[in-house]
């Protein structure tokens, strides 16, 4: 019968957890300590509120609240749920010095343990949430034998005593093991949405840094490559200073090449493009280039060719298979060809 009982404390003791992790992500109100210290708060009240009397004594789980306060919601929730329960003891009458007492002693490890606490990984803090939910049971089994002792209880109320806070230990153990089980699956969903919020912040972050390295990657080899052309010509006391700004370039297209390498090519600005557009504007882009190499460019175009592409990733595509080209010409031919002609299912 009293196992009977318990259980309904136990929903009791789960019903402010279900409630909070409907407001949890609520970032007004869902991680307040003030919100924790109310729900525990009518958890207590109820706890005492459906107390189950036997032998003269009352059985619930109204510190379960207490510990799960202090301990998950901080000083401010667990002063709130000890001043609920102390208020709740006095309206109920009885024996308010024991009461209070017990209240106070439940309060205290749990108070101790709760800067430690969040110092402590998950399943440690489960752990040290059953460990400091087994404090009550143990002040109230020490209060328990001081009242057999002092009212010289028979051996039969003893046992029956005995056998009651048996099964009281072990249904707030099972309570308290369930209810940090619970708030773990909250703060493990908090930590991922975090998690994952994060790594869209990041990948946008990379989206946009490799689009703006690609924006920069174009005229930098426009201008690397005039300059270029101004350096051979160059015998005056310009020479040294066009040489280290083309070290520098070389540098930093170092620098964007490696990156653009690493990042992810996204096609995200799908357009109808026609191919020999982009490439009369990168054999522009290059001419600087291939004067420098001494190699002729020879580009065959047939118009009317469109392809469904990102127009910029293609052109910085076009770029460097073109530029490869003229790096890859030996002095014995020295042209490099670039040319559209559409194929069965694919362009030349």
């Amino acid at each position: 019968m009293l196992a009977e009982k318990l259980l309904l404390n136990v929903l009791i003791i789960l019903l402010p957890i279900f409630i909070h992790s409907v407001l949890f992500d609520n970032k007004r109100v869902g991680k307040s300590p003030y919100l924790c210290g109310v729900l525990q708060s009518i958890a207590v009240f109820l706890s005492l509120a459906f107390s189950f009397e036997e032998g003269g004594l009352y059985w619930d789980l109204r510190y379960v609240p207490m510990v799960l306060a202090f301990l998950y919601g901080g000083r401010i929730a667990g002063v709130m749920v000890l001043f609920t329960y102390l208020a709740t003891r006095t309206f109920m009458g009885g024996d308010l010095l024991l009461g209070y007492a017990s209240g106070f002693l439940a309060a205290l490890i749990p108070f101790l343990f709760m800067k430690k606490f969040w110092t402590f990984d998950a399943k440690k803090r489960i752990r040290t949430t059953v460990l400091v939910g087994l404090w009550p049971s143990f002040s109230m089994l020490l209060i328990l034998l001081a009242n057999i002792f002092l009212n010289d209880a028979t051996a039969e109320d003893t046992n029956q005593i005995m056998m009651n806070v048996g099964i009281f230990g072990a249904i707030q153990v099972f309570a308290v093991w369930v209810a940090a089980i619970l708030n773990e699956s909250l703060i493990e969903k908090d930590l991922m949405r975090k998690e994952i919020l994060r790594a869209e912040k990041l990948n946008t972050l990379g989206e946009l840094a490799a689009s703006i390295a690609h924006e920069i990657r174009n005229p930098l080899t426009v201008v690397k490559g005039f300059l270029q052309m101004m350096h051979k010509q160059e015998k005056g006391d310009n020479y040294y200073y066009l040489s280290l700004v083309l070290t520098e370039l070389g540098r930093a297209e170092s620098i964007i090449n490696d990156y653009l390498n690493f990042a992810k090519p996204q096609f995200e600005k799908l357009e109808d493009a026609e191919l020999a557009e982009i490439i009369t504007e990168v054999t522009l882009l290059l001419e600087a280039f291939a004067a420098k190499e001494g190699v002729q460019v020879n580009v065959q175009l047939e118009w009317g060719i469109y392809v469904k592409t990102d127009r910029n990733q293609l052109k910085q595509a076009l770029v460097n298979i073109i530029k490869n080209g003229i790096e890859a010409t030996d002095e014995a031919g020295k042209s490099t060809s670039a040319r559209s002609r559409p194929g069965m299912n694919h362009i030349l």
